[in-house]
Parts: C-alpha cells; sequence; structure tokens
C-alpha cells in the first residue's frame, strides 16, 4: 500500500473508531495533510496538546488501510474520482466550512467549481405549484447565467424535479447521495441518475456497502449547503430535511432563499416560516434572485481607480485587483482563478477590505471599489 496517498489515509482516517469529521479535520490541519496524520502520529501530540489520547489511540484502528484500498480499487474499475480538499476539482465552496468531508467520490462531468451554484431543496410531497417553479427558476437562471451548476439529492419531489429540470435546459446538475455509488437510491430515479452521468453527476462522501439510513441524509445535506453559493427551499413542511439544510445554508454564511406560499397550505409552512423569521429572502423567481446576489452584468470600470493605492499592493493582492477589474466575483471564483488556497485568500480580502480597496456583498460577491 502507499501510505503517501492522500486518497487512501483519507479514507482510512475516518474508518478509525470514534474519529469523526471535527477531529479528523483538526488532525489533518495540524499535521498539514491526512498522509500526514499517520507519519507524524508520534508527534501530534505535541503539535497540537488539544488533540485528544483516544484520538491518536484511534489511529491504529486494524483494518482501516485494507478496507480504505478496497474502496479506491471500486473507484478506479468504476470510473470514479476520489476528490480530497488538495485535489483541483474538489468543491472549494466546501472548504471554507469546518466540516467539509476529507475526500468526496464522484462520477460525472460537471465542473463542481462552477461560478454559480445553486442548491434546490424541498419536500417529498411536491405540488404542480413547486415543480412549476424549479421548471421556471432553471430555465430563466440558465438564461441569466450561463455558467450555472443545479443542485440537490435526487429525492423524491423537489429534488428529481429540480434535477430533471435542469436536465431538460441543458444544464449541469449534480446530486448529493447519502449512500454509497454502487447503488441509487430511490432506484425508481435510476433513469434520471443515468443521464446526469453525461450532463452533471453524483457525488457522496459514503462507502459501497452504506445503506442510505435516515442519519446519512442529514450529513449529506451539509454538503447540499456547503458547495453552492446559495440554498433555495422550493416548498417544506413544518419539519423536514430541506429546513435543515437551510439552517446549516445560514451556519455556512450562504445566501438562504424561500419560495412563499398560502398560508393554509402544509407543504408552504416551512417556507414562509423560513421568511418570517428572517432566516430565508423570499423569492418570487430568477431576476430577482439574480439582483439579491448580485449577480448582474457588472459595469465597467475606469481605468485610474486608486492607482497611487494599488501601487503599493502586495502581489497577491495586485492580482486580485487585476480580477476584480474585470467585473464582480465570488470568492470561489477568486481562490480558482488567482490559486490562492481560500483559508488565506479570506484573509487577503478582509484586509482589502479595511483598506477600502473591496467590498464585500451578498452571494459572498466581492466588488472593486472605484
Amino acid at each position: 500500500m502507499d501510505y503517501t496517498d492522500e486518497r487512501l489515509c483519507s479514507i482510512a482516517l475516518t474508518l478509525c473508531e470514534g474519529i469523526g469529521t471535527l477531529t479528523a479535520q483538526r488532525l489533518v490541519k495540524t499535521a498539514g495533510s491526512a498522509a500526514q496524520v499517520f507519519a507524524r502520529r508520534h508527534e501530534l501530540a505535541q503539535l497540537n496538546p488539544d488533540i485528544q489520547p483516544g484520538a491518536l489511540k484511534a489511529l491504529d484502528t486494524p483494518g482501516i488501510f485494507a478496507r480504505a484500498e478496497q474502496e479506491l480499487d471500486f473507484a478506479d474499475k468504476h470510473g470514479i474520482a476520489c476528490l480530497t480538499p488538495k485535489d483541483e476539482g474538489y468543491p472549494v465552496r466546501l472548504c471554507q466550512c469546518d466540516d467539509a468531508p476529507l475526500y468526496l467520490f464522484y462520477k460525472g462531468k460537471a465542473n463542481l467549481n462552477s461560478l454559480r451554484v445553486v442548491s434546490l431543496v424541498g419536500t417529498r410531497r411536491a405540488t404542480e405549484y413547486g415543480k412549476q417553479f424549479c421548471n421556471d427558476f432553471v430555465r430563466d437562471l440558465s438564461a441569466l447565467c450561463p455558467d450555472l451548476l443545479v443542485v440537490s439529492g435526487l429525492a423524491y419531489g423537489i429534488d428529481i424535479a429540480a434535477h430533471r429540470a435542469a436536465l431538460a435546459q441543458q444544464v449541469p446538475t449534480v446530486a448529493v447521495l447519502a449512500h454509497g455509488l454502487d447503488r441509487i437510491y430511490p432506484s425508481t430515479h435510476r433513469k434520471t441518475a443515468a443521464d446526469m452521468l453525461a450532463q452533471g453527476g453524483l457525488l457522496t462522501e459514503f462507502l459501497t456497502g452504506t445503506e442510505p439510513e435516515r442519519y446519512n441524509f442529514v450529513s449529506r445535506n451539509r454538503i447540499v449547503a456547503g458547495m453552492a453559493d446559495a440554498v433555495i427551499v422550493v416548498e417544506s413542511g413544518e419539519k423536514g430535511g430541506s429546513l435543515i439544510t437551510a439552517e446549516l445554508a445560514n451556519g455556512y454564511n450562504r445566501e438562504c432563499f424561500a419560495m412563499p406560499g398560502r398560508v393554509y397550505d402544509e407543504v408552504s409552512k416551512g417556507c414562509n416560516n423560513l421568511i418570517r423569521d428572517n432566516k430565508a429572502a423570499l423569492i418570487q423567481g430568477a431576476e430577482d434572485f439574480v439582483a439579491t446576489m448580485g449577480w448582474g452584468i457588472a459595469k465597467s470600470k475606469p481605468a485610474s481607480i486608486q492607482r497611487a493605492l494599488f501601487q503599493e499592493l502586495t502581489e497577491e493582492e495586485s492580482l486580485i485587483v487585476q480580477l476584480l477589474r474585470q467585473g464582480d466575483l465570488p470568492i470561489n471564483a477568486l481562490t480558482v482563478e488567482s490559486n490562492i488556497p481560500v483559508s488565506r485568500l479570506s484573509g487577503i480580502l478582509f484586509e482589502m477590505e479595511m483598506k477600502g480597496i473591496v467590498k464585500a456583498q451578498a452571494g459572498n460577491m466581492y466588488h472593486l471599489l472605484g
């Protein structure tokens, strides 16, 4: 086995008994990579005294590397990519989340780092009103924002309506699954899932053999929320998984929207409550959504913007200024274009904001001040 393979070590780390996502992330941050967690296991206590002895002992869990290698063999055999945060294809927006998966299995063709990523979620008991909204919204948004990725969870109701609306408009769409890529759940959506492989993809953090248990859907929802610029709840009862996704989106500082409905409709109570409690903005269509997100066409900026100030910028700050001169950009696009890790980029943008060079706007967009 190649114990320097980041993919292998990332999977093995999640298989350690008693090590959850947050502890695994803390270990990786301390050591520098999943591979270094195992290579430097005897130094970790000195590097980070906050790491519990039980977590270090768990690194010796038997059989973890054999199981990880088995999973990689399956992935390689079936054309599935195993992405870690160190890979270019890993969703860069997720890197902003403390509980981001250490790896993701992905089969498909869509760019997970598209310029605009929107997650549409909602009840499994969708009405024709909700399904029609999905169709109209995706159609109109794709016309306004060509580089668009639609994300959902392949479930009954709003999820599958969102995926099918995207397929109909030839918009890339990705389903985040609550099980391994050795199955499709629900099986009735197998045809849609197959269509998505050519025009989108399937994404999961779960190993083969994982059943679609209830608690896996909650874990899945954090990816749906974290990899998007905005989460839109189309229809929801007073309780449901889509409301959990909305809570996660708020926790990740993602924009959250809800489609309003009649006060007596059961499938609209959750959305109406989100709007009432200021946990989601009211959405009526693609145009007001684009306006709220600040995704409109940027106006050209004069070439003489603060030239004296810009001469004092660092090399990285100058690069960001150069990119923003072409128009407003979200932090994920700046990360991709500048090749600056998002953890460092956030600090640089904060400093630039303090200097009065850039301004943060809705949807994690950044605007160059004139």
